[in-house]
């Protein structure tokens, strides 16, 4: 049964979560959420979703993620296909591939990889960026 999030944050956005992996636990496989989930453990496979997918700061990843809207605060390597929007946030860093029609990298952000912005009609070519992360 979905509960509802006392808070209204941006990461759930409509406030109705499907469910969570917290820290200390292990994952490997696929996973599918209907609705917003977080993930704060280890995992490696493909995790799908149709709505929001949020990555917290203890999560690693290691796979493919396939979502709507994806939020990554933790650590990430592999490839995303994002219908929506794909955030990385101050604490977030990603290693691979973004597919998306729109990338939002917040400062302190890591993007290493390659990004496919997907256009709105399939009539035209995605535009591919690759993307380098800067030594500090």
């Amino acid at each position: 049964m979905p509960w509802r999030s006392k808070s209204r944050g941006k990461d759930a956005e409509n406030g109705e979560f499907t469910g969570f992996l917290d820290k200390g636990v292990r994952v490997e496989g696929t996973l599918e959420a209907s609705g917003v989930f977080r993930l704060d453990a280890q995992m490696k496979g493909n995790l799908l979703s149709t709505y929001s997918l949020i990555l917290g700061e203890d999560a690693r990843f290691e796979g493919q993620i396939e979502g709507n809207h994806v939020v990554i605060s933790g650590k990430f390597d592999g490839v995303i296909f994002a219908k929506g929007r794909v955030e990385i946030q101050a604490k977030g860093v990603v290693t691979g591939e973004i597919h998306t029609p729109c990338l939002v990298i917040e400062p302190g952000g890591i993007f290493d990889g390659r990004c496919h912005m997907l256009a709105a009609s399939e009539s035209t070519k995605p535009l591919t960026i690759p993307i380098r992360a800067s030594q500090q």
